[in-house]
C-alpha cells in the first residue's frame, strides 16, 4: 500500500480522494493534515451559516464517519512547518510522516491592506469557518459593521450580518458592485436591492486608515475624510494563493505554485491543486475549475492518463435574495454589439455581447433562467446568425415562438454545465440516471449536482424529466423527517380523518419507523395535536424546543432573554419602574425592540422564576417571545395623538393583542395596526396588518421583513373595529389548521395557491368565520394562560436550578 500525504483539507482535496477511494479503494494510506481543527466542509455554503439559515453541522461534507471507512489519518488542528524533499517526509508539528506522493492543497490566504489600524481589535477577514463564528460572535443587534469590498464574498458577509441583526455598509473602490462578474447597469441593480434591504453602498471610496481607541476598533476613515463608525470591520478584498511551504520546499512557484497539466509541480512525487496553484498563468477562485483540477489529480495517482484543460467559466450566484449570472468577456470594445433587454417592473436586465456571429459575454440580472443556455453559446462558440432577432429571449423563443421549456433542456449538449458549485455537466446527469438514478436525492449522492447552494435543483429535474420520459415522477412533498415517509400535509390530514390524539397514537397508527421520533418530528405532531384537540390532547414540554421549554430565549452564553407584554406597544410608568427594578435586580442588559417592547438579556437561568414573579407582581405577562405564537401587535398612536389618524389604532392593537396571545402557532406571527396609509408601524410587511383609512380598516396578510422581503396581500377591507377582530382571528385559526408546522403564513398562502381561498373561507363564508373563530375559542380557553405566573412558584423553582454547584471544592 502506497503512502499518500495530503496537506489541506478543503473542497479540493476532499473532492480528489472521493475520486482515488472510488477508483483505487485500499490503494493508498492516506494522511490528510489541516491547520483548522476540523475536515472538509462546503465553503460555499459559510453565508448560509453567518446568516443563520445553516448550522456547521449541516455543511460538513465529510464527517469523521467517512474518514474512518476510508482508513483516512485525520491530523486536523496541526499546522505543516515544513517538507523535506530529500527523505520524502512531511514535517507537521507533532511529528514527521513519510510519503511516496504528496498532494499540496494549501489554498489561499485572504488579504489584508496594510492600513493603518489593521490589526486592532475588531477587524477580520472572511475567509474559513473560524472566521464566520468570529463574526458571528461580533455581531448583535444595533451594533454596527463595514465591510470593505463589494465583490461576492464581502456582499455575502454584509448579507449575513444585516440579517443577525447589524447596521451594515459596504466600501468598495470600484464605481460599481462584483465589477468583475457584473457590468454598471447590472451592477447598480444589485446595489439598489442591497438598499432596500438596509444595507448601505458606498462605490467609489477608497479606505485611508482605520481608527481606534484603547486597541480597538472604532472606525474606518475614508480619504475624503469621512468617518464610518464600526463595531466590527470585514476585509473581503480578495485572496492569495498559499505558497509560502511550497516556495520554502524549493518547489517552483510564481503567484502560485506551478503545476503541468497532470498537476505536478516541479517535483515529480509532489502534486497539487485548488486555489495556491498557478497552471498556464492562471490561477483560481472558483469550485468548478478545482474539481476538474481534483479528477485529473487522481487519476495521475492512479496512473492513468489524464490533462487538465481550463473551461470557459460561468458564474452563476445567488447573494442575498438578488439572480445573478455572467459569463465570458462583456467589456466593451471595437468590433463588438450589444442586445440588451429591461423590464424595470420586474427588476430583470440582460445583456448579450456579440462578436461577428458568436456570442462572447452575457450578463443577466433577475432572471437567469437560460444562463446555461447561453453559456453554452460562448463555450462552443455557436454561430448564432439565424438566431439573432430572438436570441435574447432564450432557447425558448427560437424559431419565432414559446416552445415546451423542456425543450431548451433536451437541446442542451452534454458538456452543459448544469450544477455551477459541483462542476456538474449534463452527460454526467444523464448517465447516473442511465445507471439508476432516477431522483433529485439519488443524483445529489451520486454526481453531486445541486447538492451545495441548490439553485440549480430545478434544471436536474428537468434532466431528469427529459431522460425518464413517462417514467419520470414529479417529486411529492417531501416527508417530515426520516422518521416517516409522510410529509407534513398527510399527518395533518390523518390526525384528523383517524382521531389520533396522542403521539404514540400517530407514530403506531402512521407507521413511524423510529420508536420515539426525533427532534425535527416531536415538535410537529406536538403542535398538530395540540392544535386539533385542544380539550384531549396534553402538551408535552419535551416536544418543544429549548426556548419554548424555558419560556425565555436562550442566549449564546447560556443566559436567557425575558420580555414582558406590552398591549399594542403601551406602558406605563408603574411597568416601566418594575421593569428597571428587576433590571438592576438581576443584572440585565435592557433592550428596547423593534416590536414596541423591552427585553431584559443575561438573565441566568435559576433567576428566571424569580424575575417572572417580580413582573406578575407588577401586572405584567409573558411577552411570548421565545414561541411559536403571537409575539406582538405592533401601533403608531392614532386619533389619540396624531394629526393624521383615521381611527383608534392604538386602542384595536391592544383588543387584537388581548383577544389572540397565548394561541400556538405553526411559527411566530405579527401583527400590527398603522392609523393612516402613512404607515408608520410598518403594517404592510407583517403576518396580518390593519391600515386605517378615513372609511374604515384595510386588512391585509402575508408580509415578510426578514431573510425574505414581501409586501402584505389585500385580504379585505371592512367598516367596523369587530370585523377587523373576528376576520383576524378566523384568518389565525385557518392558519394554525391548515398550515404545516415551521412555515410562516406568507408561505402558507402560496402553497394554497393563493389569497382565495382564504378570503372564501374568513371573508365571504360567514358561517365559516364563525365556526373557526368558535373552534379558537376553544383553544385559547387551554392556552390563553400566562406561562410565567404558572412556573413562578416554589414547585417550579428546582426545574430551574443547576443540578450542581461544580465550582465549589469537595469535601476531604
Amino acid at each position: 500500500m502506497q503512502k499518500l500525504v495530503v496537506i489541506g483539507a478543503g473542497m479540493a482535496s476532499g473532492r480528489m480522494l472521493e475520486h482515488l477511494f472510488e477508483a483505487a479503494p485500499g490503494a493508498w494510506d492516506v494522511t490528510l493534515f489541516n491547520a483548522e481543527p476540523r475536515g472538509n466542509y462546503n465553503r460555499i455554503m459559510l453565508s448560509p451559516v453567518l446568516s443563520g439559515e445553516k448550522s456547521y453541522a449541516e455543511i460538513v461534507t465529510h464527517d469523521e464517519a467517512w474518514y474512518d471507512t476510508h482508513g483516512v489519518t485525520c491530523r486536523f488542528g496541526e499546522k505543516v512547518v515544513g517538507i523535506d524533499r530529500d527523505r520524502k517526509v512531511v514535517i507537521g508539528e507533532q511529528g514527521e510522516v513519510a510519503y511516496d506522493k504528496l498532494v499540496i492543497a494549501t489554498g489561499s490566504n485572504p488579504f489584508i491592506i496594510p492600513l493603518p489600524g489593521h490589526d486592532l481589535d475588531g477587524v477580520i477577514a472572511y475567509r474559513d469557518l473560524d472566521d464566520t463564528n468570529r463574526m458571528i460572535e461580533a455581531a448583535r443587534p444595533g451594533a454596527r459593521a463595514v465591510v470593505i469590498g463589494g465583490g461576492l464574498l464581502g456582499l455575502e458577509a454584509a448579507a449575513g450580518l444585516r440579517l443577525r441583526g447589524m447596521d451594515v455598509t459596504v466600501v468598495h473602490i470600484m464605481g460599481h458592485l462584483m465589477e468583475r462578474q457584473l457590468d454598471e447597469a447590472a451592477g447598480y441593480l444589485l446595489r439598489r436591492a442591497l438598499t432596500d434591504r438596509g444595507i448601505e453602498v458606498c462605490c467609489s471610496a477608497n479606505s485611508k486608515e482605520i481608527l481606534g481607541e484603547d486597541g480597538k476598533l472604532r472606525a474606518l476613515k475614508l480619504d475624503d475624510g469621512t468617518e464610518l463608525p464600526c463595531d466590527l470591520l470585514v476585509m473581503a478584498v480578495g485572496i492569495r494563493p498559499s505558497v509560502a511551504l511550497a516556495k520554502e520546499a524549493g518547489l517552483e512557484t510564481g503567484r502560485g505554485i506551478q503545476v503541468d497539466a497532470q498537476m505536478h509541480t516541479s517535483d515529480p512525487d509532489i502534486l497539487s491543486l485548488g486555489e495556491c496553484v498557478e497552471f498556464d498563468g492562471q490561477i483560481f477562485g472558483l469550485v468548478a475549475p478545482l474539481y476538474d483540477q481534483a479528477k485529473v489529480a487522481a487519476q495521475t495517482l492512479t496512473g492513468e492518463a489524464s490533462e487538465y484543460i481550463p473551461r470557459e467559466v460561468s458564474t452563476k450566484l445567488k447573494v442575498t435574495g438578488c439572480d445573478l449570472f455572467s459569463a465570458g468577456d462583456f467589456a466593451e470594445g471595437e468590433g463588438r454589439e450589444d442586445i440588451v433587454f429591461r423590464d424595470p417592473a420586474r427588476g430583470v436586465y440582460k445583456r448579450l455581447v456579440l462578436e461577428g456571429d458568436r456570442v462572447i459575454g452575457a450578463v443577466m440580472y433577475g432572471d437567469v433562467a437560460d444562463g446555461n443556455w447561453f453559456y453554452g453559446l460562448i463555450k462552443d462558440g455557436t454561430d448564432i446568425s439565424e438566431m439573432r432577432e430572438t436570441l435574447i429571449f432564450g432557447p425558448a423563443f427560437q424559431g419565432g415562438a414559446s416552445v415546451d421549456p423542456m425543450a431548451a433542456v433536451a437541446a442542451l449538449p452534454a458538456d452543459a454545465e448544469i450544477c455551477g458549485c459541483n462542476g456538474v455537466c449534463k452527460g454526467q446527469i444523464v448517465a447516473a440516471i442511465e445507471a439508476g438514478a432516477t431522483s433529485l436525492d439519488a443524483i445529489k449522492a451520486t454526481t453531486k449536482a445541486s447538492a451545495s447552494c441548490g439553485t440549480c435543483s430545478g434544471l436536474v429535474e428537468q434532466v431528469l424529466a427529459v431522460t425518464l420520459g413517462d417514467d419520470f415522477v414529479l417529486p411529492t412533498a417531501k416527508p417530515i423527517c426520516a422518521c416517516t415517509d409522510h410529509p407534513h400535509e398527510d399527518v395533518r390530514r390523518l390526525i384528523k380523518a383517524k382521531e389520533l390524539k396522542s403521539q404514540p397514537a400517530v407514530m403506531q397508527e402512521l407507521g413511524w419507523k423510529t420508536p420515539n421520533g426525533c427532534h425535527v418530528c416531536r415538535p410537529a405532531l406536538n403542535y398538530y395535536l395540540l392544535a386539533d384537540w385542544p380539550l384531549e390532547y396534553q402538551d408535552d414540554p419535551q416536544s418543544r424546543f429549548v426556548n419554548e421549554r424555558n419560556h425565555a430565549n436562550i442566549q449564546k452564553d447560556g443566559t436567557y432573554s425575558v420580555m414582558p407584554r406590552m398591549w399594542g406597544g403601551m406602558t406605563s410608568p408603574e411597568e416601566l419602574l418594575a421593569i428597571a427594578e428587576a433590571a438592576k435586580k438581576y443584572d440585565a442588559t435592557v433592550k428596547v425592540t423593534g416590536g414596541q417592547r423591552i427585553d431584559l438579556l443575561g438573565i441566568k437561568k435559576e433567576d428566571l422564576p424569580h424575575i417572572w414573579a417580580d413582573l406578575n407582581a407588577a401586572g405584567m405577562v409573558s411577552g411570548h417571545a421565545y414561541t411559536k405564537g403571537l409575539r406582538t401587535v405592533k401601533t403608531c398612536v392614532g386619533t389619540d395623538w396624531c394629526r393624521f389618524g383615521t381611527q383608534d389604532s392604538t386602542g384595536l392593537g391592544i383588543k387584537l393583542e388581548k383577544r389572540l396571545w397565548g394561541s400556538w402557532t405553526p411559527h411566530k406571527f405579527k401583527m400590527a395596526v398603522t392609523g393612516c396609509p402613512r404607515n408608520c408601524a410598518e403594517a404592510t410587511c407583517k403576518d396580518l396588518g390593519v391600515v386605517c383609512v378615513d372609511s374604515g380598516f384595510e386588512i391585509s396578510v402575508g408580509g415578510a421583513a426578514g431573510m425574505e422581503l414581501k409586501e402584505t396581500e389585500p385580504l379585505a377591507k371592512v367598516a367596523t373595529e369587530q370585523e377587523v377582530i373576528d376576520i383576524s382571528v378566523a384568518f389565525l385559526q385557518l392558519y394554525r389548521e391548515s398550515a404545516n408546522y415551521l412555515d410562516r403564513p406568507y408561505k402558507w398562502i402560496a402553497k394554497t395557491g393563493g389569497l382565495e381561498w382564504i378570503i372564501a373561507q374568513v371573508v365571504d363564508d360567514l358561517e365559516n368565520r364563525a365556526a373557526l373563530i368558535e373552534r379558537f375559542d376553544i383553544s385559547q380557553s387551554v392556552y390563553q394562560k400566562d406561562p410565567w405566573a404558572e412556573r413562578a412558584t416554589p414547585h417550579y423553582e428546582r426545574a430551574w436550578s443547576p443540578l450542581a454547584d461544580l465550582t465549589k471544592e469537595a469535601a476531604e
